[in-house]
């Protein structure tokens, strides 16, 4: 073999370990290019993103509670205090706590926005919530039969059926059409007032055994009208509750919902009626919907309800919120990575310390 020919050997086999070597350069840099997108684009708990027009400074909710008051006249400079102190310990958004929207429920002394005369009071109130930065949100119940009255002999309790309450044992007055075409607008003319009131946005309560909780379970709705029976009409209250509200508020005010997930007896919701909710929902406009369930079913400090939320939030565009179980920051800054779920509800840790979220805040910083 002649000089030259051994040259062109050797050059073609440099060219190759070059090219060689170029492509294995690629495939790392390919790779470092990846990790850095896939750091990049990781969701953290102090992210700042947007409900509609409601922009949230981070993704902790905290989520409604019992709040004391006197027929619904509350405590202003506790009250105050209270809501004040949870705005300045950092949580981006807080959710009151339920509030009554019929005056036949005033005796239960939790907050109440049945009439005008409640608005002074919580106009006070969300202005100096929101001078340090929380989003505050009211949320509206119609408790029903699921809450222990003071005086059960004259207090006439709705409800869908004629059925005995399961934890109170009280029996409500089935509602006719006419009195539930009232219900259904004096959650909308609640609304009007908290949006009166300075609040960002209201909250629908149909979760933890109250009345639109109990107008979709069979057990407790044993109608035979349009209301009751199929899946369909159990959810109708709910729905119309949902489209009454928005038409009296308007497109651009924020409404979310509190659902059930899952019942623990017979003739409760299921997740499927759970699913069929939110996604009828979803269709119809609503801002948030928050996934709560049975607390006492819980345990542990990981979202309790985590595996339903997380299918919920793969089938509809609305944000999911999921509350209970939520203590450990590490595991829901894992949970919002690993599920389409965006916020995360608290409430009896941030009751135990309301400045939680804050040390979080700057221990990031």
């Amino acid at each position: 073999m002649n000089t030259s020919k051994i040259l062109n050997i050797i050059l073609a086999l440099c060219l190759l370990v070059l090219s060689f070597k170029i492509a294995l350069k690629g495939e790392e840099t390919a790779s470092e290019t990846t990790s850095i997108k896939t750091k990049n684009d990781m969701k953290t708990l102090l992210d700042k993103t947007q409900i509609g027009n409601l922009n949230l400074k981070n993704r902790f909710i905290r989520a409604s509670i019992e709040d004391r008051t006197n027929q619904g006249f509350i405590d202003k400079e506790a009250t105050t205090e209270l809501y004040v102190n949870l705005a300045k310990g950092g949580v981006g958004t807080i959710l009151s706590g339920y509030t009554v929207i019929d005056e036949r429920e005033k005796d239960m002394d939790i907050f109440a926005i049945y009439d005008d005369r409640f608005i002074d009071q919580y106009t006070e109130l969300t202005q100096a919530v929101k001078q340090h930065g929380a989003n505050f949100l009211m949320q509206l119940v119609q408790l029903g039969s699921n809450y222990r009255i003071k005086d059960e002999l004259t207090h006439e309790v709705p409800g869908m059926s004629a059925v005995a309450n399961l934890k109170t044992g009280i029996v409500p007055k089935a509602m006719t059409r006419d009195e539930i075409k009232a219900l259904v607008d004096r959650f909308a003319q609640a609304a009007v007032r908290a949006k009166k009131s300075g609040f960002d946005g209201v909250e629908i309560h149909a979760s933890h055994g109250y009345l639109l909780h109990q107008s979709a379970t069979p057990y407790y709705n044993r109608r035979t009208d349009e209301y009751g029976g199929s899946r369909e009409n159990r959810f109708r209250l709910t729905i119309e509750v949902y489209e009454a509200i928005r038409k009296a508020v308007g497109d651009e005010y924020p409404i979310w919902i509190k659902v059930h997930s899952e019942d623990d007896f017979e003739g409760g919701i299921t997740h499927e009626d759970c699913i069929y909710l939110c996604k009828e929902l979803d269709k119809r406009g609503i801002d948030a919907i928050e996934i709560s369930g049975d607390f006492w079913s819980g345990r542990g400090n990981k979202a309790y309800y985590r595996e339903i939320a997380a299918k919920i939030a793969d089938q509809i565009s609305a944000p999911v919120i999921v509350t209970g179980g939520n203590r450990d920051f590490d595991e829901m800054e894992k949970m919002i990575n690993e599920t389409n779920i965006s916020y995360l509800g608290m409430a009896r840790p941030l009751m135990q310390d309301p400045g939680m979220i804050g040390r979080y805040v700057r221990g990031r910083e």
